[in-house]
Parts: structure tokens; C-alpha cells; sequence
């Protein structure tokens, strides 16, 4: 994932061209292959339930904007809010998913491919577009990404109830490690948990701001870019 994003975002600083909307083309494809891949394989092996396989994770929302930012990108169009949902939402919850994984596989099953290939797929796309192809966030992004995300908490929520579900942990921690271990218990981890989404969405917002003053300040930056 290192290497990728930094390999990515050197091509795509140093050598700009047509191959990038190819590269968003596979990556979109790959990160969608993945991510419907695991729904299917659930089928397949009859273990899907309504109760655990719906749609509702927050990281099913930064795969599906993922697929949907790239593929606008490759055919020539730069949808910015999904954009910047991609770089708020994989760099902290996609992220987050990768170091501290909540999966009950190991390699080498299918399950285990199709995890890390649609969240890493993800936080490579959100690099590549802000630090790479220099799509930084426009003013107010922090705003409107928090309330897309206290949106789609609703949304799980209503699903938990409906299913007894526990989409983005509404209903108890994660049974694998995760920095929801270190916070309190329910339901105050989870008015812990919004703090600490707004402080990771104002540190991303920061360091995104900080690389666009160094382009300005090397002259190294397109006028899209500045939008």
C-alpha cells in the first residue's frame, strides 16, 4: 500500500497523461471487483445474512464513492465531493480498517483478498487524487464530509434496529483490536467516536492544505487544482 500510493503519486505529479484515467479505470474496477466479489462469495457459501451483509459500513460507502470518483475521473469529469469523500473517508475509516482489520479470515481465503484489495484500493485512490493529481479539498470540506458521515451513521443505525445488526459498531466494539478498545463503553465510545472522526477529518484537512501552500509556493500547481 506504501509503495503504491508512493509510486502513484510521483507518476502522477511527474509524468501527467492519458495513462492516468486508465489507471483510475482499472483501480475503480479492481476496488469494485473486490468489493462486490466478497457479497457474492458470501452467497456462494451461503453465509449471508441481513444481519451482518448489508451495504452499511461506512467502508462500503468509501468503496462505492471510490469506484464512482474514479470512474468519473477516467471519463473526464472531476466530481470534487467525491473527491473529497474519498480522501476524509478512506484516510481515516478505510485506514483505520486496514491497520486494525475486524476480519474473522486469513490468508489464503478469498474473503482475506477481497478485504484488503477494496480498503487498500480505496486509501490509494484518496492519495493519488489529493497529493497526486492535486484535487485538493475545496473550502467547507470538512463540513460537508462530517455531515455525510453523521448521515450515513444515521442510515446504519436504522439498519442495526431493523436487523439487530451492529453496522459500524453502533451496538458494541469490534471483537478484534481497534482504537475503539481504548475508549469507554457503550454508548459513550460512540460520542467518542464522532470527536475523534472530527479531529482526523481537520488533521487530513491540514496536511491537504499544507502540501497545496507548498505547490503554490513552488509554482508547482494546475489551475483545477486551485478551484
Amino acid at each position: 500500500m506504501v509503495l503504491t500510493g508512493v509510486v502513484g503519486v510521483w507518476a502522477a505529479r511527474r509524468h501527467p497523461g492519458r495513462w492516468t484515467a486508465r489507471a483510475a479505470l482499472g483501480l475503480a474496477l479492481l476496488i469494485f471487483a473486490a468489493w462486490a466479489g466478497e457479497y457474492i462469495a458470501d452467497v456462494i457459501l451461503g453465509i449471508w445474512s441481513i444481519k451482518y451483509d448489508l451495504p452499511l459500513q461506512l467502508t462500503d460507502a468509501v468503496s462505492l464513492v471510490s469506484v464512482a470518483a474514479l470512474w468519473s475521473f477516467a471519463r473526464g469529469t472531476r466530481r470534487r465531493l467525491m473527491v473529497e469523500l474519498v480522501y476524509f473517508w478512506a484516510l481515516s475509516a478505510s485506514l483505520q480498517a486496514v491497520l486494525t482489520p475486524d476480519l474473522a479470515y486469513d490468508f489464503p481465503s478469498v474473503f482475506y483478498f477481497t478485504y484488503f484489495v477494496y480498503h487498500i484500493g480505496a486509501v490509494l485512490a484518496a492519495v493519488v487524487f489529493v497529493f497526486g493529481l492535486r484535487l485538493y479539498p475545496r473550502p467547507g470540506a470538512v463540513k460537508r464530509v462530517y455531515a455525510l458521515s453523521l448521515a450515513w451513521t444515521a442510515l446504519a443505525a436504522i439498519g442495526d434496529l431493523a436487523t439487530g445488526g451492529n453496522y459500524m459498531y453502533l451496538r458494541f466494539k469490534p471483537v478484534h483490536g481497534s482504537l475503539l478498545n481504548v475508549m469507554g463503553r457503550w454508548p459513550w465510545y460512540i460520542a467518542e467516536t464522532m470527536v475523534l472522526a472530527l479531529a482526523l477529518l481537520l488533521a487530513l484537512w491540514a496536511i491537504a492544505r499544507g502540501v497545496q501552500r507548498l505547490d503554490r509556493r513552488r509554482g508547482d500547481v494546475t489551475a483545477d487544482a486551485l478551484a
